[in-house]
């Protein structure tokens, strides 16, 4: 013996699994980011398959398919840029859960598309572009499809850069834009442009006025009362019911109306039942 401490080695083992540890943390944290692109592949994937199951075999099949999967990544660039103006209120004062949020967006746009959206559609399609001024079908196509991809990925570069931005306004530009390159300015209805321009400054205006108006009625009459509940109790009803009419004034007109012909009365008297 020389006198010297024996040295304690950590064993060769334990050093192996640390490593095997760090590396599983690594992998997983890896995978975490790959989720979202996962998914998204799979849904343009299936998107695909059931076009082409479905128009495959037409003329214009493949063009078909190929549109169905450029709409679906502008679906998915919406659902991760536009849905948080409709929820984020909601989970950002912990009403809903992000789940919760999401489920219900996922629901209630797919029915506000279906049921109400005819006429945002129409415009879109043929409001915007006058389908006459433009050469030849095929160009009209290759138009909107020009369109549809643009707006898409200015969404996806948006949503990348944390942006929050119209889809609306995208999509818009887009097929202003297309129209132009593809047949001049003089293909654009100037007219239904600038009624589109105007409701982008006059719907904040009045949901901000709108929204002023409701949150001093709620001050006047709920939360500067001595009796907070009762009070709570005899207006919230009431303004669900103010809510609730307005929705069904707006979904007889915009919807029942695309099957059975209703008149504004008509759908007052639904709103006010």
């Amino acid at each position: 013996m020389d006198g010297k401490e024996p040295v304690i080695v950590k064993e060769t083992l334990d050093k192996d699994l640390a490593k095997i540890g760090k590396a599983e943390a690594a992998t997983a944290t890896l995978a975490r980011g790959l989720v979202g692109p996962g998914f998204a592949f799979l849904f343009l994937a299936i998107i695909v398959v059931i076009g082409t199951a479905m128009f495959g075999n037409q003329t214009n099949g493949l063009l078909i398919v190929a549109a169905a999967a450029i709409g679906g990544y502008m679906a998915l660039n919406i659902g991760a840029n536009d849905v948080a103006n409709n929820v984020g209120p909601a989970v950002g004062s912990r009403a809903l859960t992000m789940v919760g949020a999401i489920i219900m967006a996922a629901i209630c746009e797919s029915a506000g598309a279906l049921l109400a959206g005819g006429d945002v559609v129409s415009t879109i399609s043929k409001g915007i572009i006058n389908p006459a001024n433009v050469a030849d079908t095929e160009t009209f196509v290759w138009l909107m499809m020009a369109a549809l991809i643009s707006a898409a990925l200015w969404i996806n570069l948006a949503t990348i850069l944390n942006a929050p931005v119209s889809t609306t306004h995208s999509i818009v530009g887009g097929v202003m834009g297309a129209g132009i390159a593809a047949a001049g300015f003089s293909a654009v209805s100037w007219p239904v442009m600038a009624g589109i321009a105007a409701s982008w400054v006059v719907s904040p205006v009045l949901g901000g006025i709108i929204a002023a108006a409701v949150l001093a009625f709620i001050k006047i009459a709920i939360i500067y009362r001595e009796d907070k509940i009762a009070a709570a109790r005899r207006w919230v009803p009431v303004l669900i019911g103010v809510m609730a009419g307005a929705f069904g004034t707006y979904m007889a007109l915009k919807g029942v109306s695309k099957l059975i012909d209703i008149s504004l009365p008509h759908s007052l008297l639904i709103g006010l039942a």
